[in-house]
């Protein structure tokens, strides 16, 4: 699907001219967080994230630079500082027939801390408009929108957002076998390989190459910091307890329990077959990270159950590749 139009819509190359013509403009002006960065929301942060910094709540995580900018379940208060300018460019999208929308990433920047008592004020603007790009997914163009965030006149942090604003790819029919009685299917484990519909792919960057490098020796690397030897994950440029940027690897065991877990049912994606479950998994070293849960039936996972690493090769429309999972442990598959 590479150059499809709706009737009515402007032809791919215009389209693009128009969107263009987005870039630089203004969504946010003089935007004022609800609330002054506040130990309460450190707190409640540090808990949810299992985050025990010492140096928290007397400064707030870097990581909740974008918390004090967002409205609440109330959203923002009327006639606040926001434009139409984004609004404006998702409908001429949404009419083009790009009215699907995927997060893909984000890039923060920390010029100084956050602390308690701080009133934050921010401005936005749509930063870039990539021209069409075909996806697993569909045809669609890459939006990144940029939140500059300050206290008084100094800039304490940078927020950029990329989205993919897309028009789904048609897919073939399946037809639909007979109705026949059937026994209600068991859930099984996932095989070892299976070709399918492509999975979405990790985003590797510069941050967390190293890791991806280990997954594909079949090794679970996390980093333990240099300065003050305390291991992280998932992989950051520097240490979240003493600040320093030098580390090395260490391997994981692989051995962890689930600490929580969620099963998907919706929304559906031609590469996975829902219902499956998805799990925090709490390493024997002592740090989280999410993983799929196999070896037991979804409805079987437990918070506290003993789980063992291993590598899922998936070989899809687009190649293999190799990704860590989490089994349960012989005992709990009996």
């Amino acid at each position: 699907m590479t150059g499809e139009r709706t009737a009515g819509s402007p032809a791919p190359d215009e389209l693009y001219e128009r969107l263009k013509a987005f870039e630089g403009r203004t969504t946010v002006q003089g935007g004022e967080g609800r609330d002054p960065v506040n130990e309460p929301m450190i707190r409640h942060w540090c808990e949810a994230m299992g985050d025990t910094n010492p140096a928290y709540p007397g400064i707030a995580p870097p990581t909740m630079l974008q918390a004090w900018t967002m409205g609440g379940l109330a959203g923002h208060p009327a006639g606040s500082a926001r434009t139409g300018a984004h609004d404006e460019l998702f409908g001429l999208l949404d009419d083009a027939g790009c009215t699907s929308i995927v997060a893909t990433d984000c890039e923060q920047e920390y010029p100084r801390p956050l602390r308690p008592g701080d009133r934050v004020r921010f401005d936005g603007v749509i930063e870039s408009v990539s021209p069409r790009k075909t996806t697993a997914l569909g045809s669609g163009y890459f939006i990144t929108t940029r939140m500059d965030i300050h206290v008084g006149d100094v800039l304490v942090g940078t927020h950029r957002f990329r989205v993919l604003k897309y028009a789904p790819a048609r897919r073939s029919p399946q037809p639909k076998p007979s109705p026949q009685p059937q026994p209600r299917p068991q859930p099984k484990p996932q095989p070892a390989s299976t070709a399918r519909a492509a999975r979405p792919r990790p985003v590797v960057n510069r941050d967390n190459e190293g890791f991806w490098e280990g997954v594909a020796e079949h090794r679970l690397l996390l980093q333990r910091c240099a300065g003050c030897a305390t291991l992280r994950f998932p992989w950051l440029p520097g240490c979240g307890r003493c600040g320093s940027p030098e580390w090395e690897t260490a391997e994981a065991s692989g051995r962890g329990t689930v600490f929580s877990h969620v099963v998907m049912h919706h929304p559906p994606f031609p590469a996975f077959e829902p219902p499956y479950a998805v799990g925090l998994v709490e390493l024997a070293e002592g740090v989280r990270m999410v993983g799929g849960i196999t070896g037991v039936p979804y409805d079987k996972v437990r918070i506290g159950m003993p789980v063992e690493l291993e590598f899922l090769r998936v070989e899809d429309t687009k190649g293999a590749m190799e990704l860590p999972v989490f089994r349960a442990t012989a005992e709990e598959a009996v």
